[in-house]
């Protein structure tokens, strides 16, 4: 009968465990340099560059435009339409291009007002197909629904959307991931004028004009009934202050950028 003494095996376990070591001194940072190989590689459209700041999928709130006096006006559609014209009109007044994200059933609905923001020259953009809790959804739900919208809008329009805006401002990584992957850009706000609590007007005017800063995406509805009487003076305000008022792609940086944890856009230097 052989006996094998336990210094023995401390010996060969220590061993094991100096070899071990040797191989993780080597392996761990291979690894980490190829994971910053593959984070550099996500700058394609739709695509946020994750940095050490924020190790997070966040859609976009706002844009950073080294101060310049750039911002957008958004609007979501999803229930009526009965002040799409004036809405028109007023932009029109002050010469401005707003940004609609609109919901499938509300194209279904009111394809004349899709066409007429259209052809006003403002952009149309994916709000889902029928205003669902999008954490709610698989990433096979999700692509479906985005791609049902888009049929919709596109078959109006003759555009295909590439931003789109949770409903609800909903999400959670797998929404955003899913949304990079179509690619589209996932556009959230950075200024809510809060129009939906139907204020008063004065009230969506102080609001907005209070928290607007270089690189905002102020958030408006269409139908609610408070806003066509601030429009203008938050318009001729802003424009005013020197803000120039343009369409949210007309903003963001299509590539080669980087989203920070408070959901501000840079461009990669």
């Amino acid at each position: 009968m052989k006996f094998i003494s336990t210094h023995g095996k401390r010996g060969i376990s220590l061993r094991f465990k100096a070899r071990i070591r040797r191989k993780l001194r080597y392996w761990v940072p291979a690894a980490v340099v190829a994971l910053g190989i593959g984070l550099l590689s996500l700058t394609g459209p739709g695509h946020a560059l994750l940095t050490s700041a924020n190790a997070k999928p966040l859609p976009i709130y706002c844009v950073d435009t080294g101060g310049e006096k750039k911002a957008c006006l958004t609007f979501d559609a999803a229930w009526g339409n009965e002040d799409t014209q004036q809405l028109i009109d007023i932009l029109g007044k002050y010469h401005v291009k707003a940004t609609f994200f609109v919901v499938g059933e509300w194209v279904d609905k009111y394809p004349e007002s899709v066409k007429a923001l259209f052809d006003a020259g403002h952009e149309i953009m994916n709000h889902s197909a029928d205003h669902a809790h999008f954490p709610r959804l698989s990433p096979d739900q999700m692509i479906t629904d985005l791609k049902t919208c888009n049929e919709k809008i596109a078959k109006v329009t003759g555009v295909t959307p590439t931003l789109f805006r949770p409903p609800y401002g909903d999400y959670n990584d797998k929404v955003i991931n899913t949304v990079n992957r179509m690619p589209m850009y996932p556009i959230q706000w950075s200024v809510d004028s809060l129009d939906w609590k139907n204020p008063g007007s004065d009230a969506i005017v102080k609001r907005v004009l209070s928290k607007t800063q270089p690189g905002s995406i102020i958030l408006f509805h269409n139908a609610a009934p408070d806003t066509p009487g601030a429009l203008p003076a938050i318009i001729e305000g802003l424009q005013k202050d020197g803000y120039s008022l343009i369409k949210v792609s007309e903003l963001i940086y299509p590539d080669n950028y980087t989203v920070d944890h408070t959901g501000m856009q840079h461009k990669r230097t």
